[in-house]
Parts: structure tokens; C-alpha cells; sequence
């Protein structure tokens, strides 16, 4: 069995400890080894909080992992480690940030079942933000800024946090905010005055040594509500992340700091506006551009079928369907069009035609190394080479032609 050292002392930064074997990982291809010690300050990936990484010896610990039975600490490291003393070195700065989220999220779950009897079914600590999963009918935004203050409240307080043990029993008896059904001995991390939570992790002495507290976002996950946050050195990072956009937003809007909603409202607002205004000049322009397309449209064979063909120069994709649209509105029509700019093109019939729009596109766009489909009344696609737009409707017209 390992001694975990990290168990009474999260602030342990190195120690010595006997090596009790080293073997090559077999999953690894020879490329990490698995070392067991006596005793281990490194904590292991469990309880929605990662693993440890460091050094022992002159190897580098890229992974730390509970045995099987759960009676061994396994340090995968990136060389084999000899026999005898070894001095194990935590990666300090990982450390603390884990104990800072790990200690915010007790005292963050803690709030919720204060203020609103919110309970945390779930927590994870990720390597940007950690997550509780939180079971409530709703959750508005004055649970989160009352939750949110009075977590920091218990931060600036700077209480002291320790670790007790005892049997379920005992735990439960001192008024811990979680039923353990484990037997034996087991360990409990008190904040003073507010909580008592059974908890494995490794975390901080006093509740000020997580800085500032943090909600970063809220989701629904069907029956639970998923919190993002952030402590100590992440909720600093973010905090001035967030003034940095904020500030490079007001110098593009040419305002201050707290202006920059209202100007954002009124941009938002005024390309609304704009967007409706040449969508309606874009339905005048098309309905006049298609009455000119259709008055240069040409008999195909004996069919009595118009072809419109044109290659636009600036055309997007939207107003190339536009165009199909309104010109086959009209009988016996059938249209090919193009964007000299970007390559896209689109084939389109009067509904009900006889022809095969999508079938006459991919074999034409086979011929340019294009790619495109649709269904029999209109197809649409694209050329890698823009050049080639105009030598795909030419050979797509001469195919209909020769088809009549």
C-alpha cells in the first residue's frame, strides 16, 4: 500500500520515498515506465480532479493513477527509475492551481446549498476551467450573482480549511453536506464556519488563498445545469483577458469603456437596418437583371425550352439562386448561370421539366474537377478554378443543345 503524503499535507513539495518497483508501461511500447513507492505526495486523476505531474529523480512523472485495487499509487514516468531513495518534485505551479479550484468549487457548491438548496451532483477540473453540475428546476441570473458574492465573501474571510478523518459515522455526526456509504477511515476537508465535505483532493490552508471566485457560464444539461468557473490565478488570467477585449472593443468603437454595450447595440441595430435595405435593393436588382436574362434566352432545338446562360462578374451564391428562381418562374425555362469571382454556379429549370439539372451538373463539373449536386429542378456547385466558370456553362449549354 502507498502512504499518501498529500492526504495531511497538500503543501508538500518534494519528499523522499523507496522505490518499491519499476516496470516498462506495456501499453507504452517501451516508451514510459510504472514506479510504485513506499510513500507519494502525488495525487492521482480521481474525483473530478487531474493528476499530479513532477519529477522523481531525473524522471520526468507525465501521469499519476490509482492501482486496480486502489491500494497503490502508480507514477508513469518517461524513464525507468532505479532502485533505492528516490526524491519525488511536484510541478508547483499545477499543484496550487488545482488546490485553488479544488478549494473554490467546495466553497462554490457550498453557496448554492446555503442560499438555495442547490445541490452539486458532479465537478470537474479542467486545464482552463473547472465545471459543477448542479441540480435545480431553474437557475437565474440572481442565483448566480448571489451565489457568486457569497462565495467570495467566505474567500475574503481567508477561514481556515483542514482535514479531518473519521468513519462515516463520525463524519456524518459533524455535520458533513454529503452521505459517505464507504466504510473505514475516511477524510473530510472543513471550512471553518461554512462547510464540511468528504474529499480526497489536495487543497488549500485558507480560504484566501484562492483570490477571487469566478462564474464564467451557465448551460442547461437536460435534468442538471452545468457552471463554469474559475479561482485564484485562472479567475486573474480571465479577469484580465475580459478588460483586454473589452478594451480593444472600445478603441475600435471609438468610446469608453462602459459605452461599449450601448455602441454595440447601436452597430448591431444599424446592420439590421442595413441588411433589411439591400436585401430589398438585391429583390428590385434581380427582378430587373432576371427580365433582361430572360429577353436574351434562347430556343433549344425543337423543344420550345429557353436556355438562359450568363457568367456574372461579382455574383455571390445567394443571388445566383435569386436569379434562378425568378427566371424559372416562368414556362420552359431553363438556366445556367455563374460567379466569375468565386467560381460558384448554379443550373435551374422550370419545375416539372423535363431536363436533369443535377445530373447535367456533376457531369459538367467532372470536366473542371468541381464538386456540386441538387435535384432534378436545380443544382448547384463550384470550380476550383474560377477561370474555368465560363468554359463550364458553354459546354453545359452545347450538352443541352445537343440533347434537344
Amino acid at each position: 500500500m502507498t502512504e499518501r503524503l498529500y492526504y495531511r499535507d497538500s503543501f508538500l513539495r518534494e519528499f523522499d520515498a523507496q522505490v518499491v518497483s519499476c516496470e516498462p508501461d506495456p501499453d507504452a511500447g517501451g516508451k514510459r515506465w510504472r514506479v510504485v513507492l513506499d510513500q507519494t505526495a502525488f495525487y492521482p486523476t480521481s474525483g473530478g480532479q487531474p493528476h499530479d505531474t513532477g519529477k522523481l529523480g531525473g524522471a520526468n512523472v507525465v501521469e499519476v493513477a490509482d492501482s486496480e485495487d486502489g491500494q497503490k499509487v502508480v507514477h508513469y514516468t518517461s524513464a525507468a527509475v532505479g532502485p533505492g531513495t528516490v526524491r519525488g518534485t511536484i510541478d508547483w505551479a499545477q499543484r496550487i492551481d488545482h488546490m485553488q479550484q479544488h478549494t473554490g468549487q467546495h466553497i462554490l457548491s457550498a453557496a448554492f446549498i446555503e442560499l438555495f438548496q442547490f445541490p452539486t451532483v458532479s465537478f470537474h477540473l479542467g486545464k482552463e476551467v473547472s465545471t459543477i453540475d448542479l441540480e435545480a428546476r431553474s437557475i437565474v441570473p440572481r442565483h448566480l450573482e448571489e451565489a457568486e458574492r457569497r462565495a467570495n465573501e467566505v474567500i475574503f474571510e481567508d477561514s481556515v480549511v483542514t482535514v479531518r478523518f473519521g468513519t462515516a459515522e463520525e463524519l456524518a455526526e459533524a455535520g458533513i453536506r454529503k452521505k459517505v456509504d464507504r466504510e473505514g477511515i475516511l477524510r473530510a476537508i472543513e471550512i471553518e464556519g461554512f462547510d464540511r465535505q468528504p474529499c480526497g483532493g489536495t487543497h488549500l490552508a485558507r480560504t484566501g488563498q484562492a483570490g477571487m471566485l469566478l462564474l464564467r457560464k451557465l448551460e442547461r444539461r437536460r435534468d442538471t445545469w452545468r457552471l463554469e468557473f474559475v479561482c485564484g490565478f485562472r479567475a486573474l488570467a480571465a479577469a484580465r483577458g475580459d478588460f483586454g477585449t473589452l478594451t480593444q472593443a472600445a478603441s475600435l468603437l471609438s468610446c469608453g469603456l462602459p459605452d461599449v454595450p450601448a455602441s454595440i447595440t447601436k452597430i448591431a441595430e444599424e446592420r439590421r437596418e442595413l441588411h433589411g435595405a439591400r436585401k430589398h435593393m438585391e429583390e428590385r436588382l434581380g427582378e430587373l437583371e432576371a427580365r433582361e436574362l430572360l429577353a436574351q434566352g434562347q430556343p433549344s432545338g425543337t423543344s420550345g425550352v429557353r436556355v438562359v446562360s450568363a457568367v456574372l462578374e461579382e455574383a455571390t451564391p445567394a443571388y445566383l439562386a435569386l436569379l434562378a428562381a425568378k427566371m424559372t418562374a416562368e414556362a420552359n425555362i431553363v438556366v445556367l448561370l455563374a460567379s466569375r469571382a468565386s467560381g460558384h454556379v448554379v443550373f435551374a429549370q422550370t419545375k416539372g421539366a423535363s431536363g436533369d439539372m443535377g445530373a447535367l451538373l456533376r457531369e459538367s463539373l467532372a470536366a473542371f474537377g468541381g464538386k456540386g449536386g441538387g435535384t432534378k429542378d436545380f443544382a448547384q456547385g463550384k470550380v476550383p478554378n474560377v477561370a474555368d466558370a465560363e468554359s463550364l456553362v458553354a459546354r453545359a449549354k452545347e450538352g443541352l443543345g445537343a440533347a434537344a
